[in-house]
């Protein structure tokens, strides 16, 4: 391959000698973050990116120094760990390997490469990272400290369901607020807070929130364990007397058993914990420390639940109450109570509030009622401004769909939901919920008035809705001439938003919780979109932590609570436990996240054998909300036992590739061969070879068995055009559902077929993207249908995302390849699209490509980063004339088969096809039209 990249350099009379300029670093990482704050792990992982001009920049090798101070950095000093010259052209995810890393400590680090020639680059930046609280000793003796203790017998673990259970009535417990003052009386030179506050906390320092997260810490199994959250609060800090605040919230730590609730769980009362650490400019050091001379009292929110909402009373403020100078006499002690066993640090990113959107239209719809159309459906809270009398209760209720007569509508997702706001009647006061979210777009007000309407009522000078999520960086971004594309693409974009928290959410309503297949499935769609490296990572810890004794790994995780049947033990859900960190290793090149999840992948596979019979399973819900007679939810189309066992030889085949990695190669052979005899059985019970068919020839049966290599070579080809001949059957329709859609696009996509993607979802009149978007859904629905009495937010089924980024634009990872270090990109230009473009900020860089047709002539501009390699494809034909940067190429030499193909490094490429025929590939993918 590399031959035929200098080849290609000198094509274009560049010499090898000179192509290549001197290389720059950027973009350094520790653990996925750029200068991290509380890494708790013993050996981070660091990364970092190659640039420079021309082209085939690649790294030879690499040298990283590390310091706990930056002085001998700047000296090239490593103090801690100097790595000397490595010969290797890693640049993610080298180990740190020095000596054991101390806890509350700032540590930096830097590198420097050498190029393919053997010339070194500059130093990089200093970067750093701070490390968390690495044991339980590093607390200082910190303790769990809250308003009350709940008793034993009051707990709720695992949460209920059953509406009849007692337990469920009249339940509501105290909303906290808790604070601590200290002095300050010597020059400081850093403080840092470790706090985690159950279920949810905001921190206060000296009147004011500290950072802008919310609904910290990320969700979890509280009675296994939790997160805390690292802060520098350097800068809030004073000399003299300082004060700390906390506002505790519920989340899923305590759900009342009053509105609609899902489920009730009662891990205990809100509490905390909670380490300051001052480093004074001396050289000293001092510890503030949560315990029972904190001073606690009930706090304004009245009620908060993380389904039903939060209900404030703004007459119980008590202003200045996080201020150093508030008189808390009248406040009482805090008592210990039991945390969880263990603690981790937060690494994944918080959520956060991003867009605000406000009214598109406000409409009466009753003498005190009023509902507010903020134009999208959104993970959001509602925020208002208003001014009226004191004692004032005015009700928000917020909900997708309106009834025939324009009020809030939660009959499909849960009811009843709402917000209830007490005025203390200042002039203007505003108020926003703190410890819950919700799905809408619209929002209802009850016994509140836009202001100028004079009946009396309290006057909205405002009325927002503010979506949340987690604040993952936006890393990919797509276009193209279909403008149903792009509104397809903006609606699953939406239910990603509003679905990616701190686990990755069904939907922001009705559960808010983490069912596992959404996390392979949609994962590839949102992993082009959003740096989640490190949440994928906190799932994959959620599901270390659900796994059962038997090595059942649940539907959902954390698992508050246990379902029945298909909802507890589907193998389309529990494989995530395999699958999930294998994508993790092909994406990221992260290897240690497949070492510390290999127990829990041989204990599930373990299990399916166990459920197997003669090693087929057919247990679970199988292709969930596919489209059949019925109205959607279990499988209609497709046998359960196609998708469980085409899911587990899929766990199977993986982890015999995930033995071998980890140098196990005993597992590996024996996973392999039990794949093996799951192949043998499959085809068995399910292949026919006179149809070529799979059991019941559905879009779902034949796509998994090829895509997860089930099907014999020999048979391959029929089976995929079965596939093709239903859709076509279908009126070019979808029938997969939840489970089966994407294996559907990816075997089409990967059989060059991507004319019938276009076909599928090109449309609007059948169901599928398009029919969601014509009954005016502004975010992915959770049936293909878009019917009204089901989720209107949910992002199962956003495989058509990942499509766009592979097929139509054409950026997609080489067979084998790590982290996009090899690439493909091979666009496909189907359909009435004549342009597209989409980039992709890979772990080793960005990667373009934008190519458009104009008649006869096929552009596409590529950007590749250093330290890859790519095989670019574009349409042409042997007559074809070609550039390349402005220079003739000799077709010869790279036609193949329609398409003229280049192998290159790093650099940013201009191909320009002249087509002299029309071209066509065996898809009819391309048609060009003579001059």
């Amino acid at each position: 391959m590399m031959m035929k990249s200098w080849l290609l350099l000198l094509w274009l009379g560049i010499s090898p000698a000179v192509a290549a300029q001197s290389v720059g670093l950027q973009h350094l990482l520790c653990d996925y973050q750029e200068n991290p704050i509380g890494i708790d792990a013993p050996q981070p992982a660091l990364s970092w990116q190659l640039q420079g001009k021309g082209t085939g920049i690649r790294q030879t090798a690499y040298r990283i120094l590390v310091a706990d101070n930056p002085r001998a950095l700047e000296k090239n000093k490593g103090l801690l760990w100097d790595s000397r010259k490595v010969l290797s052209d890693q640049s993610l995810q080298v180990r740190y390997h020095g000596p054991a890393l101390q806890p509350a400590t700032t540590y930096y680090w830097k590198v420097m490469v050498w190029d393919q020639q053997g010339n070194p680059s500059a130093w990089s930046e200093t970067a750093r990272w701070h490390t968390g609280l690495l044991t339980p000793g590093d607390w200082q003796a910190a303790q769990w400290i809250g308003y009350e203790k709940m008793p034993d017998a009051a707990r709720i673990v695992p949460a209920i369901t059953n509406d009849n259970d007692p337990r469920y009535k009249d339940r509501n417990d105290v909303l906290p607020l808790l604070r601590k003052t200290f002095d300050i009386r010597k020059p400081l030179q850093k403080a840092t807070v470790y706090i985690s506050g159950l279920g949810q906390f905001d921190l206060h320092l000296n009147g004011k929130k500290t950072g802008d997260h919310f609904l910290d810490p990320g969700w979890t199994k509280y009675d296994q364990h939790a997160l805390y959250v690292t802060f520098d609060v350097t800068e809030q800090l004073q000399t003299g007397r300082n004060a700390l605040g906390v506002m505790l919230g519920n989340g899923f730590f305590y759900i009342p058993g009053s509105r609609y609730r899902k489920l009730t769980s009662a891990f205990g009362y809100p509490q905390l914990i909670c380490r300051l650490h001052l480093q004074y400019k001396d050289g000293s050091t001092e510890n503030i420390v949560s315990d029972s001379s904190w001073k606690t009292a009930a706090g304004p929110i009245t009620f908060s639940s993380i389904y039903g909402g939060e209900d404030y009373n703004a007459t119980l403020e008590q202003p200045g109450w996080d201020q150093p100078s508030f008189d808390d006499a009248a406040w009482k002690n805090a008592v210990a109570v039991n945390g969880p066993p263990q603690l981790n640090a937060q690494t994944a990113a918080p959520l956060k509030i991003f867009d605000r959107f406000t009214p598109v239209k406000i409409t009466q719809t009753g003498p005190a009622t009023w509902v507010y159309d903020m134009g999208q459906n959104a993970s959001a809270i509602p925020a208002i401004s208003l001014k009226g009398k004191k004692g004032t209760v005015v009700k928000i209720t917020p909900a997708e769909l309106l009834t025939d007569k324009g009020m809030a509508d939660q009959s499909a997702v849960g009811s009843p939901v709402y917000f209830n706001y007490t005025l203390k009647g200042d002039s203007i006061e505003s108020w926003q919920p703190q410890f819950m979210y919700y799905g809408f777009r619209y929002i209802q007000v009850d016994g509140a008035a836009p202001a100028g309407t004079h009946n009396g009522l309290p006057e909205i000078q405002s009325m927002y809705s503010l979506h949340t999520r987690n604040a993952a960086a936006t890393i990919g971004q797509f276009s193209c001439s279909n403008e149903l594309f792009n509104k397809t693409f903006r609606l699953i974009d939406w239910a990603i938003r509003s679905n990616t928290a701190s686990v990755l959410t069904d939907c922001p309503h009705r559960e808010k919780l983490g069912w596992l297949e959404e996390a392979h499935l949609v994962g590839s769609s949102i992993r082009y979109n959003y740096d989640i490296a490190a949440l994928c990572r906190k799932v994959v810890r959620d599901m270390i932590h659900a796994q059962t004794e038997t090595g059942l790994i649940p539907d959902i995780a954390p698992e508050y609570v246990h379902f029945d049947d298909g909802f507890r033990d589907s193998p389309e859900w529990g494989s995530n436990g395999i699958i999930l960190p294998w994508y993790m290793y092909q994406w990221y090149g992260d290897k240690s996240v497949l070492e510390e999840s290999y127990p829990m992948m041989i204990r599930y596979v373990n299990y399916l054998e166990q459920k197997s019979n003669h090693h087929i399973l057919s247990h679970g819900l199988g292709d969930w909300y596919d489209i059949g007679p019925k109205f959607p939810g279990e499988a209609q189309l497709t046998p359960k036992g196609i998708t469980a066992t085409a899911m587990y030889y899929y766990d199977l085949s993986i982890l015999s590739k995930v033995a071998t990695l980890l140098g196990k190669t005993a597992d590996a052979q024996k996973y392999y061969a039990l794949s093996e005899a799951v192949k043998q059985s499959y085809n068995r019970t399910f292949f026919n070879d006179s149809s070529k068919q799979y059991a019941t020839g559905s879009q779902t049966a034949n796509a998994m068995s090829v895509y997860m290599q089930l099907t014999d070579s020999v048979y391959k080809g029929d089976v995929v055009e079965n596939i093709v001949a239903d859709i076509r059957a279908h009126n070019n329709g979808i029938t997969a559902g939840d489970i089966g859609y994407r294996y559907l696009l990816r075997v089409l996509d990967d059989e060059g077929r991507s004319d019938v993607i276009f076909d599928m979802n090109s449309r609007s009149d059948v169901p599928g993207y398009g029919l969601q978007l014509a009954k005016g859904a502004t975010a992915l629905t959770e049936s293909w249908q878009g019917y009204r009495d089901a989720s209107n937010n949910h992002f199962m089924l956003g495989h058509l995302m990942e499509w766009f980024y592979s097929g139509l634009a054409g950026i997609r990872p080489a067979p084998n390849s790590v982290a996009f270090q090899y690439m493909v990109i091979r666009p496909e230009p189907v359909g009435d699209v004549t342009f597209a473009k989409a980039s992709y900020i890979s772990p080793y860089g960005e990667i373009i490509s934008d190519w458009k047709k104009e008649d006869n002539v096929f552009t596409l501009k590529v950007r590749i980063p250093g330290n890859t390699h790519a095989t670019i494809y574009v349409p042409a034909e042997s007559t074809s004339d070609i550039t390349l940067n402005g220079v003739a190429v000799p077709v010869e030499k790279g036609y193949k088969s329609g398409r003229y193909v280049m192998e290159t490094g790093s650099g940013e490429y201009v191909l320009r096809v002249i087509n002299r025929e029309p071209v066509t590939t065996s898809s009819g993918s391309y048609a060009y039209q003579k001059k």
